[in-house]
């Protein structure tokens, strides 16, 4: 009898090989960086509980663990962009991030997968999203925050095309 089970077992294995190989490339072995859980979750009309809100970069003249009380990226290969250089309206996403909501979007604080890698690599869950409001959209828009749960904060005007790291120093 276990001579017959063997068989099936390398069958239905590799069937399921199959199967997710299939997936892969229709997807095209990219995401869109966005949450798949999350985007079902709305889908289907439940929405998944909203994380803690992470840690705030520290505010301008605040304790930072950098040496001599300097702002350090996280990645040097992204470009950085002063606090005081953003939009208001981002000014203003940053500012409920800080006090942990209320969010106007109910996408708001969802984990962001980084599925293209623009960000640091970390562990799934690391990064979160939130949007900025964007005058004359009649949806979401394009604008973006996106944190890591060390305090990092990273802008993105372009639906995640781009990223700048936020120097909140400045």
């Amino acid at each position: 009898m276990t001579n017959r089970r063997n068989p099936l077992v390398v069958v239905a294995v590799l069937i399921l090989a199959v199967l997710a190989g299939a997936g892969y490339l229709l997807t095209g072995g990219k995401g869109s960086g966005h949450s798949t859980a999350a985007a079902s979750a709305s889908a289907s009309g439940t929405s998944a509980p909203k994380p803690a809100a992470p840690k705030p970069t520290p505010p301008p003249g605040g304790a930072t663990s950098a040496p001599a009380g300097g702002w350090v990226p996280s990645d040097a290969s992204l470009d950085d962009v002063c606090r005081s250089k953003l939009p208001s309206q981002a000014v203003d996403t940053l500012t409920l991030i800080a006090k942990g909501g209320p969010y106007p979007y109910n996408r708001d604080g969802i984990v962001f997968e980084n599925r293209e890698s623009r960000l640091p690599k970390k562990g799934n869950g690391y990064y979160h999203e939130f949007t900025v409001v964007t005058p004359g959209s009649n949806d979401r828009g394009t604008r973006r925050v996106v944190t890591g749960d060390a305090g990092e904060q990273y802008w993105s005007a372009d639906h995640y095309a781009t990223f700048q790291e936020i120097d909140s120093r400045c």
